[in-house]
């Protein structure tokens, strides 16, 4: 089995722990990619516009992380050739409608941030799906 790769754009350190934990339920196919505030996104999707490898299967986004939020973040993902057809689970502590409808129209999926371990971990099973049918798309593809 494949380890697959998953970008994390994401400041807190208990968000951080709480993805890790959810995902180790699933054994050592996932490696998270770090990427601490918007700055450092926008300049990672600004080297990886037109390549990235090893490709990961999903990003994601806190839309609420310093220096540039999650809208101008998504909309460089969906601008940059090699990440747009990559989907992006957008979570938040919002849950206002309008987000969520900004958040769908940006081609995004939305997901309340958790509030407990359990519901972390139900989450990350969502990604799970997110990556392995991801990779049944790239593999139709191919």
């Amino acid at each position: 089995m494949n380890t697959l790769r998953i970008l994390v754009i994401e400041d807190s350190a208990a968000d951080l722990f709480l993805l890790r934990h959810g995902f180790a339920r699933h054994g050592e196919r996932f490696v998270l990619e770090v990427l601490k505030d918007g700055e450092e996104a926008l300049r990672f999707i600004n080297t990886h516009r037109l390549r990235i490898e090893p490709e990961p299967c999903v990003i994601i986004l806190d839309w609420y992380v310093p220096k540039v939020d999650g809208r101008a973040i998504l909309r460089a993902i969906n601008r940059a050739p090699a990440l747009s057809h990559i989907q992006v689970m957008v979570l938040s502590g919002s849950a206002s409608a309008a987000l969520k409808t900004e958040v769908a129209e940006l081609g995004a999926h939305y997901r309340e941030k958790p509030s407990d371990l359990n519901e972390y971990c139900e989450v990350c099973d969502a990604i799970v799906e997110l990556c392995d049918n991801s990779k049944v798309a790239t593999a139709a593809a191919l």
